[in-house]
């Protein structure tokens, strides 16, 4: 839901986060920092060159209705997933409707913009668990170093919907052996509240009738049910495990530097960051930091709107 006042026209920045559960918005002011949000149906790049255009086009003229009636801005950033060849289609999408020649509207990968909200470049290793999941750095030079991120398909492990496909693979594995085993599952239980209903055509058609977004939400239910059910608690620490992992291969590559996790999964319980601390090697600084990636987003479109870099958030404590 939208939130803020009106601002006067042009001194806003606008930044964008287009992640798997919903795009999300968020306007700065170079006086009061963020002063309106809201978000909007997520959208995807790999619909930008074919059918599914459309629907992007619409869903970013609700986003640029909604900006519009708290200000207009004067510069626009966008981290998204996926960006490829198709982002000249997406500037013409988003400056029609918010009325800005498309010279005010620049784009970057998701995990950059999130990287630059709490490093500076050469600083530092980027975890980021969403729904997916990847390791980021950003080289003095500029250039952006990856690891995982693959997709949920192929991997992406210790992310949302990785930890949501687990939780339910383990629950419909032990109904399989035992046949109503769910009635003493903590994490059954939770599952199925929001799945629906506890019968197998519940779970289908959440899951194979939703989008990785829908799926990546019951990742929600693994969490809550962690304080009752051991199975729930292996599956977050395993997830900090695969998570490790990103970083350790950031590590291995380009040599001991500070390691921060951030993303609304890494937030979920405080298994997962204990679990990826644990198995980070000796010495290693580490933090969970908050990042919501449409406030980077906005924060570098001020910082290009002001002629002002964005100062660095306050380092790592080991």
């Amino acid at each position: 839901m939208q939130q803020g006042t009106p601002e006067p026209t042009g001194l806003l920045a606008l930044g964008i986060d287009a992640g798997g559960t919903a795009t999300r918005w968020a306007l700065a002011s170079p006086l009061g920092g963020i002063v309106a949000e809201g978000q909007v149906p997520a959208i995807s790049t790999l619909d930008l060159n074919g059918p599914g255009q459309a629907g992007v086009a619409a869903t970013l003229e609700s986003l640029a209705l909604a900006v519009l009636g708290v200000g207009r801005p004067g510069r626009v950033h966008a981290g998204l997933t996926g960006l490829g060849a198709t982002g000249h289609t997406l500037v013409q999408l988003l400056a029609g409707p918010l009325g800005l020649p498309e010279e005010a509207i620049t784009l970057s990968s998701d995990i950059e913009t999130t990287y630059l909200d709490l490093f500076a470049p050469g600083q530092g290793y980027l975890v980021y668990a969403g729904t997916g999941s990847v390791a980021a750095y950003l080289d003095s030079q500029g250039v952006l170093h990856r690891a995982g991120g693959r997709g949920v398909l192929i991997d992406d492990g210790g992310g949302g919907y990785w930890i949501a496909r687990e939780g339910l693979r383990h629950v419909w594995r032990a109904e399989d052996e035992h046949p109503g085993a769910w009635h003493g599952s903590p994490l059954a239980e939770e599952l199925f509240a929001l799945v629906g209903g506890s019968d197998w055509a519940h779970t289908r058609k959440h899951v194979y009738g939703g989008n990785r977004g829908d799926i990546g939400r019951l990742a929600l239910a693994v969490a809550r049910a962690a304080d009752r059910d051991p199975a729930a608690q292996d599956i977050l620490r395993a997830a900090g495990t695969e998570l490790a992992r990103l970083a350790l291969t950031m590590i291995s590559r380009y040599g001991p530097r500070p390691v921060a996790l951030s993303g609304r999964a890494a937030t979920l319980h405080p298994l997962i960051a204990e679990t990826m601390q644990a198995a980070l090697p000796g010495g290693t600084a580490f933090a969970l930091r908050a990042s919501r990636s449409e406030h980077a987003a906005a924060r570098l479109a001020l910082g290009a709107l002001t002629g002002t870099p964005r100062p660095l958030l306050q380092e790592l404590e080991s």
